[in-house]
């Protein structure tokens, strides 16, 4: 009887899991398929095959959109904001693990509010005093603003990481000899480091996405994302969605393909940060 019960919980969870699976990647087939249709078939019908093939929408999507040049800001964007959040919030999660503040509660509560604050408060400030700055369209100036927004969330999540290695470690590198600053980058960074790349996925993938404060910081041509050069492409009283899904479909490639190299560390690095503090 229990064999049979087993058998069947297995059964339905492997339904359910094929179900979920389907929904999940439905989405991405659907902008596989409409990639390479002329736009009139995909208004047509969105679900039938292709009549025709049109592979010119990948070349079409690609110069209209400056992909050359925009996903070249988009990854120099990613990659500084990654650093920026990655070192200032292991630093400032290792303190918070590490030293006993009495107004931990207050600093939680600010890391809270700070983390589901909306952007919109601050956008026009910041844009007047980044305009008297002269620092609109500086990919470094937009890269700290976005630090400034997701370190919270960096902060709580590599906190529980620190929380979770043994003082016991620090203590024996310091009775060796070692410095703080040797026990944090010789001892702590390399055992917290598959939060590190969790944080780094997620922040990457964040800064790759966001739209409004790039469009509103990175104004030139030659400085705009992918993502704003993407939005560009709907035009106001015509839209060829056929080059607007084949662009969708460039932008998405990247995020895909670097999920799938990292998807263990990254489930291995989310899986380690549930450790309560």
């Amino acid at each position: 009887m229990r064999l049979i019960e087993s058998r069947a919980t297995l059964l339905l969870t492997y339904v359910i899991l094929t179900i979920l699976l389907v929904i999940t990647l439905f989405p991405i087939a659907l902008l596989v398929l409409n990639s390479v249709k002329p736009a009139a078939q995909i208004i047509q019908n969105p679900l039938a095959w292709p009549e025709t093939f049109r592979w010119d929408n990948f070349t079409r999507a690609w110069n209209d959109a400056r992909f050359g040049t925009t996903m070249l800001n988009s990854a120099v964007l990613s990659g500084l904001t990654i650093v920026l959040v990655c070192t200032t919030g292991s630093l400032t999660a290792y303190v918070l693990a590490r030293r006993k503040i009495k107004s931990w509660k207050i600093v939680t509560f600010y890391l809270l509010a700070t983390t589901t604050a909306p952007i919109q408060l601050f956008l026009f400030p910041l844009y007047f005093g980044f305009a008297r700055l002269g620092l609109i369209n500086n990919a470094v100036a937009v890269s700290v603003v976005y630090t400034a927004i997701w370190s919270p969330f960096a902060v709580m999540l590599l906190r529980t990481y620190f929380l979770a290695v043994p003082k016991e470690l620090e203590e024996a590198a310091l009775i060796d000899g070692a410095t703080h600053w040797q026990v944090f980058t010789k001892v702590m960074l390399p055992i917290v480091s598959p939060g590190i790349l969790t944080v780094a996925l997620i922040i990457g993938l964040y800064s790759w996405n966001e739209f409004l404060i790039a469009t509103t910081f990175l104004q030139r041509a030659e400085a705009s994302t992918a993502i704003v050069s993407f939005f560009l492409l709907s035009g106001q009283y015509s839209s060829d969605w056929g080059e607007i899904m084949a662009a969708a479909l460039i932008i998405v490639l990247p995020v895909i393909i670097l999920f799938v190299l990292l998807q263990r560390r990254f489930i291995e690095g989310m899986a380690g940060g549930s450790v309560k503090g």
